[in-house]
């Protein structure tokens, strides 16, 4: 699949189309905050546009202009397979393949609509009739105001879009420390910024609205659940089905959870071992040159960016953990 000129998307889209915008399982701030951008700007171009995710989205996220507008197809999923059988168009935005939408993959997949990516992952898949993959950017959200400007449209961003645009920028940068050393983003933000958007608000609502439990979380996840390696430069914590229903666990409140164990000086590889749904949800984040990337692809089928990615293991807890600490020998020289 080679990667598609901005030019041949803008001349699909310039006759109204029927859009369903799609996200990955799991959604963080890029995810839903590209998908809601994406939906007010489309709209707003005159297309009849719906948004779907696998799974319900942190409520941390919930204050964003149109948030409600969004069908959860683990919940809404006659509404989810309206919204494909109708759509003429399908957006994947902010993941590389149709397997991460887990049980509204086979729908999304045998629907007869053009399938398009927007996406700044690695190694996106083949899955797709027109592709937008640039990993050299910080966000889904960033190349949303690229496409956005590419059509000559920047004036229709007003503050609503902006938000979301900030927010999947802000969340996908860790508040700009990691994937952000770009002067476009910058430049990108401040143009939000001129849209009239409150940075230091914005924050307030994703990042100071925790719940007692999960503070209380974190800190039995670091204080009880946190191994050090030093030997390997790596650092671990895992969090089985009844630690997290001990603290009254809801979507999201292991967000970050990881880099806690990164911010250890000497480790330059981190992971968090989560188990839900009957799986454990792995997070892997890494400094320098080491790619988690490869590191999850390889070993857990997995993937994302060279130093923030995810898996997925359907082993026991225990095995999982074995598995990942039986690797990191070979990995030694790496992580020094």
């Amino acid at each position: 699949m080679e990667n598609t000129d901005f030019s041949k998307v803008l001349e699909l889209l310039a006759s109204p189309q029927t859009i369903l915008l799609t996200t990955h399982t799991n959604p963080d701030g890029d995810a839903i905050g590209s998908s809601l951008a994406f939906f007010w700007y489309l709209s707003r171009k005159g297309h009849t546009v719906f948004m779907m995710v696998p799974d319900p989205f942190p409520s941390f996220l919930a204050w964003l202009p149109g948030a409600e507008k969004i069908l959860v197809f683990s919940r809404e999923k006659e509404q989810c397979l309206r919204a494909i059988a109708e759509a003429t168009v399908i957006f994947s935005l902010d993941y590389n393949g149709l397997d991460r939408l887990r049980d509204a993959c086979e729908p999304v997949q045998q629907s007869k609509a053009i399938k398009i990516i927007l996406d700044h992952h690695l190694y996106p898949a083949n899955d797709y009739d027109m592709a937008i993959s640039v990993v050299d950017t910080s966000s889904t959200c960033e190349l949303i105001f690229d496409f956005i400007r590419a059509m000559g449209d920047e004036k229709l961003i007003d503050r609503t879009i902006a938000e979301s645009l900030y927010t999947g920028i802000v969340t996908d940068t860790g508040s700009f420390s990691y994937s952000c050393n770009y002067v476009k983003t910058y430049e990108v933000t401040a143009a939000l910024f001129k849209c009239g958007i409150d940075g230091e608000h914005i924050h307030r609502l994703i990042y100071g609205t925790y719940s007692e439990y999960r503070l209380r979380l974190l800190g039995y996840s670091l204080s009880d659940k946190l191994v050090v390696l030093p030997e390997f430069h790596t650092a671990y914590i895992y969090l089985s089905a009844d630690d997290l229903e001990r603290f009254q666990y809801q979507i999201g409140d292991t967000e970050g959870v990881v880099n806690y164990a990164l911010s250890i000086e000497g480790i330059n590889l981190a992971a968090l071992f989560s188990e839900r749904d009957h799986s454990i949800r792995i997070s892997f984040r890494s400094k320098g040159n080491f790619s988690v990337d490869r590191f999850a692809r390889d070993h857990f089928n997995g993937g994302g960016h060279a130093n923030a990615s995810g898996a997925t293991s359907y082993i026991s807890m225990e095995e999982t953990v074995q598995k990942f600490r039986e690797l990191l020998p070979q990995y030694r020289e790496d992580l020094s």
